[in-house]
């Protein structure tokens, strides 16, 4: 028979083996699960490039409000030129520097200096796209806008109408890409340096979704 000592060492090599044995599980369950999930955020990630427009929007749409995230400059002339041909009464350029005025903004579109001290309004607070969306909550409320023209570019388009969207549920979006010369997907995956950027802004878009709830990814093609 065995002494006491023999079988509690024995026991606690059977605890010793059932331990490890669930471990190992435990392991190999995290392994096949992180596996699965990466490979649902590639998946996730080809699928929200290839709904990204890439060719530059044909607009008959009109709205009360143009709201433009600020980036480069042609996203500003486009939206100015929107105001110009009355697709919307009054126009937001949301996240400019401190520094810049009404003036410097009308240097970008002279012909159209008209509009741009009648109608268009400056955001001078927001320096991220949550900061756009509360700022434009606040002036589509002051100005009662019901429907509004969302202009900046194609691939930042899906996290603006998200985070737009979270800020103005009663308020219709409508979408105006721009397609930026360096953010031409087609072959996205032959640029690094584009896919790195598409894929930054696939992960802030996944981001918005699960704080606000409220997905959008716009679709090919890029008419309105």
């Amino acid at each position: 028979m065995l002494s006491g000592d023999s079988k509690a060492t024995k026991n606690d090599a059977g605890g010793r083996l059932k331990l490890a044995s669930s471990l190992r599980r435990k392991i190999h369950f995290i392994l096949i699960a992180l596996v699965f999930g990466i490979i649902a955020l590639m998946l996730g990630f080809v699928w929200f490039v290839e709904r990204l427009p890439t060719e530059d929007a044909t607009f008959t749409q009109d709205a009360d409000g143009i709201v433009v995230l600020t980036g480069r400059a042609s996203r500003i002339g486009d939206a100015i030129e929107l105001l110009a041909t009355r697709r919307g009464k009054r126009l937001l350029i949301t996240g400019v520097y401190p520094t810049t005025t009404a003036t410097a903004i009308a240097r970008l579109a002279p012909e159209n200096q008209h509009w741009v001290s009648c109608c268009v309004d400056l955001d001078h607070s927001a320096v991220n796209t949550i900061g756009n969306a509360v700022q434009t909550r606040i002036w589509a409320k002051k100005n009662d806008i019901k429907s509004l023209i969302v202009v900046t570019s194609n691939y930042h388009m899906p996290r603006a109408m998200t985070e737009l969207a979270h800020q103005l549920p009663d308020v219709v979006l409508i979408p105006y890409p721009i397609i930026p010369d360096r953010a031409r997907v087609e072959g996205w995956w032959m640029n690094a340096t584009l896919a790195r950027l598409l894929f930054a802004e696939y992960l802030k878009y996944l981001r918005a979704v699960v704080r606000t709830q409220t997905p959008f990814v716009i679709s090919r093609p890029g008419s309105v």
